[in-house]
Formats: structure tokens, sequence, C-alpha cells
């Protein structure tokens, strides 16, 4: 996924639709995150601020992937 101002200013708490990601990026981001860890995003995570930073992204990573060694 691309963003239309590039990812070079961006930090880890950066909003990502402010650097110009839309609601389909965002979809399109779910679903690659989504195959290359192998996890399964819950209903209840599926929101705009879930995928707004990188940070919030990847506590959701981290949190899924616990709950994936856990089960």
């Amino acid at each position: 996924m691309e963003l239309p101002g590039g990812v070079d200013g961006l930090v880890d708490t950066s909003d990502l639709y402010e650097a110009g990601m839309t609601s389909f990026g965002s979809v399109q981001l779910m679903l690659a995150l989504e195959e290359a860890f192998d996890i399964e995003f819950p209903e209840r995570m599926l929101n705009r601020r879930l995928f707004s930073s990188i940070a919030s992204i990847t506590a959701a990573l981290e949190e899924l992937q616990a709950e994936k060694v856990g089960a």
C-alpha cells in the first residue's frame, strides 16, 4: 500500500489517515496483515482508530499473536 505523501516523514504515532490512507486502503492493509501473520482481526478491533497509526497496528498485532500462542 502506498500513501500519497510517501512514508519518509512518518513515525510510529503519525496519523496514517492524515498521510492519505483511505478506508479502502485500511481494508487492504488489514487483509495483507491477516495473511502475512496468519491471524484474523476480531470484530472488536475493526475500527478506524486501530489502523490510524503504525503504533496502534503494532499493538494489535502483538495482542493477537499473544492470543494465538496462548490458545
